[in-house]
């Protein structure tokens, strides 16, 4: 019994890493790698630069069909002039954090939203100072995806 249970753990084993490997990309040290993720939750968007299946995201960006902006939450903020913060005042506490939760809001035709869809890279500023954010050709199909979905006007 032990002989036809053996193979099958392993088999089984063999298949969990593969489709880790293919959801998880990895860096050159084998460490997992930060790429962009488009999920749908009801009729809202939400467009994400972080960790597969995590909560260790740096930016996301939300939306609904017809809306003209995108909500931006996360460390990391598009640079751009018409990025404009949401509230005024002291921000709620980020429970992932703890520290202030910043929510701004990005006009879905901003040039840090349509050249991450067409060229794969989108300036950003983060505690650390400027930074690259670039997006593989199938990522950027799911930005483009993004910003059809929020432009249209229905679900």
């Amino acid at each position: 019994m032990l002989k036809s249970i053996a193979p099958a753990v392993a088999a089984l084993g063999l298949a969990a890493l593969a489709g880790q490997a293919m959801t998880s990309p990895t860096t050159a040290s084998g460490e997992a790698a930060a790429s962009w993720h488009l999920l749908h939750e009801g009729s809202m968007a939400k467009l994400a630069y972080g960790m597969a299946d995590s909560d260790q995201v740096a930016l996301m960006l939300t939306c609904s069909p017809g809306d003209r902006t995108a909500v931006v939450y996360g460390d990391a903020q598009p640079q751009s002039p018409a990025l404009s913060l949401a509230a005024t005042g002291p921000q709620p506490m980020d429970p992932l954090s703890d520290g202030e939760a910043y929510e701004a809001r990005l006009p879905l035709t901003d040039a840090a939203l349509t050249s991450l869809a067409r060229g794969g890279r989108m300036a950003v500023q983060t505690e650390a100072g400027a930074q690259q954010l670039t997006a593989s050709r199938s990522e950027r199909r799911l930005v483009q995806n993004f910003l059809g979905y929020c432009a249209s006007s229905h679900a």
